[in-house]
């Protein structure tokens, strides 16, 4: 079953094609992704250029694939998986939601390929006449049962066989149809029979086959990424899917545009809340308020996004891996370096003006812990992100994401002034499970841990008494925070989160239910194979 799968490609009904690239670039990186280091770059080249001319892609070549038409993503969808040329191809419904123009092109094209030596097997939905006679072999269920298969011209001639006639000028498919619904009457058990449930093979004489023979063997469906070998190696797909994955986010500005304003907007904001009070020691309580509010931020703008889009981002993914253009753990890993300099650029400018608006300590060692901290909970925030949207849709997600934030910002600041006796043991094992927990912790040590000195207060306070930063770390319950601990808990965190993640992606694109389908169909084009050596 491992070979079969290795021979063949799956194309869904639904065109998934990658955004913001332009036809030539999407088949391009196809190519680099399931040829690797086959063919030069040349070579790669022209073959992209041969199958975009022979798809009647060349118009549409340098369009934007959110731009193309039905009939031409339908066409990009299939172009993409011939680029290593497979032998058997699977097509769901493939004229859905085209036109009868576009349907048409589809269908002479699958047929162009049949002809060229390749197995297409695919599922239509009431097709007309004329793509019905387009059909070398014709294999109609109902009711989980075989009811006929053959030549499709021999359609009209076995129902007259079984007692009913077809009337003229009728579809032969709408007709079948119909019959096996019973609108005629109950033939379902005589077609059934009459083929003995798909056995019979009297009316196959008119198959010859145009592919060539192959051998299928039923193997363990559990197999790993690492037994289905790959064309290109995992460091090629690693720098693929991470170029992809770059131009990708640089060609979208609109998120781009948008997630920068987010973040001058609240940089304006926050910084017009908490202006200039870090360094006055009769407002440190609202300076507590600040860092809880920066953690807050890296909670939230990290996880949100991802939370949005990576669903469907995951129907890309489990098309691309279930037809082998790379291994799970090579996307895991480009996700994973391609997220990185945004996310880097982004808070770095954000944590530099807060923290210089609201006059935190000018200090470069204690402005590079807080820039780590706010970092390092920004990356389990989305991964977090990925945990959840791994494994579901986006309304599930968007719903879930927010509701487990709650308990982890409260448990941020659970407890803070009532002095860790009084607080139960199964409220602090709540307590450690949260990860702003530490990166709170780590926060106020930034900011007032390391024997800080004492902050100047107005002349009109008469009493300022948190002007020490050690009281408010003592008052707070956080005299014993250490910037390390704070850091390494959270890079555990991380990697709970990002293994948590990854699991679960390959949970959901588990291959059980693919390869019981894969090796019922594989049963069936291994008879037909075999008939066909037998009469020709």
């Amino acid at each position: 079953m491992v070979q079969f799968q290795k021979m063949s490609r799956y194309i869904m009904q639904q065109d998934l094609v990658q955004p913001h690239l332009s036809v030539h670039e999407a088949m391009r990186i196809a190519a680099d992704l399931k040829l690797g280091s086959e063919l030069t770059k040349k070579q790669k080249l022209t073959l992209v250029d041969e199958i975009i001319e022979m798809l009647l892609l060349v118009k549409a070549k340098n369009t934007k694939t959110s731009r193309l038409s039905g009939g031409e993503r339908k066409r990009l969808s299939i172009a993409l998986e011939l680029i290593n040329n497979p032998p058997v191809i699977f097509l769901d419904e493939p004229t859905t939601g085209l036109d009868d123009l576009s349907s048409s092109q589809c269908i002479s094209l699958l047929k162009m390929l049949a002809q060229g030596g390749r197995t297409v097997i695919c599922s239509v939905h009431t097709p007309s006449a004329k793509l019905f006679a387009m059909f070398d072999h014709v294999y109609v269920v109902a009711a989980g049962q075989c009811v006929f298969q053959g030549s499709g011209a021999d359609i009209v001639p076995f129902l007259y066989t079984v007692g009913i006639e077809c009337p003229t000028h009728y579809n032969p498919a709408d007709f079948v149809i119909e019959v096996s619904s019973g609108e005629y009457g109950d033939f379902l058990e005589k077609m059934v029979a009459a083929v003995d449930n798909g056995h019979c093979y009297c009316w196959s004489q008119r198959y010859t086959g145009s592919a060539s023979h192959c051998k299928i063997e039923a193997n363990d469906p559990t197999e790993d990424d690492h037994k289905l070998d790959f064309s290109s190696s995992c460091w090629q797909q690693i720098r693929t899917l991470t170029c992809r994955m770059l131009l990708q986010m640089y060609r979208d500005r609109s998120y781009l545009y948008l997630q920068g304003l987010m973040y001058l907007f609240l940089i304006f904001i926050i910084g017009s809340l908490y202006y200039n009070m870090g360094f006055d020691g009769a407002k440190q309580l609202y300076n507590f308020g600040f860092c809880y509010t920066c953690i807050i931020v890296f909670l939230y703008l990290p996880m949100l996004p991802v939370l949005l889009h990576f669903p469907s981002e995951v129907q890309l993914l489990k098309r691309e891996h279930f037809n082998r253009w790379y291994s799970l753990r090579a996307y895991f890993c480009a996700l994973s370096i391609a997220k990185l300099p945004l996310q880097i650029f982004i808070g770095t400018v954000y944590v530099c003006s807060v923290y210089w608006i609201s006059n935190q300590p000018l200090e470069l060692a204690r402005l590079c812990q807080f820039l780590v901290i706010c970092l390092l909970i920004g990356f389990v925030s989305e991964n977090l992100g990925l945990t959840i949207s791994s494994r579901l849709d986006i309304v599930n997600s968007i719903f879930i994401g927010p509701v487990l934030s709650v308990p982890l910002m409260l448990f941020a600041v659970y407890g803070m002034g009532a002095g860790t006796t009084s607080i139960p043991i199964y409220m602090r094992v709540l307590m450690c499970l949260s990860y702003l927990r530490f990166g709170f912790e780590g926060l106020m040590y930034a900011v007032y841990g390391n024997d800080r000195s004492m902050m100047p207060c107005p002349p009109e306070e008469i009493y300022c008494h948190f002007r020490s930063p050690k009281t408010l770390l003592l008052e707070t319950g956080m005299e014993n925070s250490n910037i390390w601990v704070a850091v390494l808990a959270l890079t555990a965190y991380m990697i709970f989160f990002k293994a948590m993640s990854y699991f679960l992606l390959r949970w959901r694109l588990s291959r059980h239910r693919d390869f019981a389908a894969l090796n019922y169909v594989g049963r069936i084009i291994k008879t037909h194979f075999n008939f066909t050596q037998q009469h020709k």
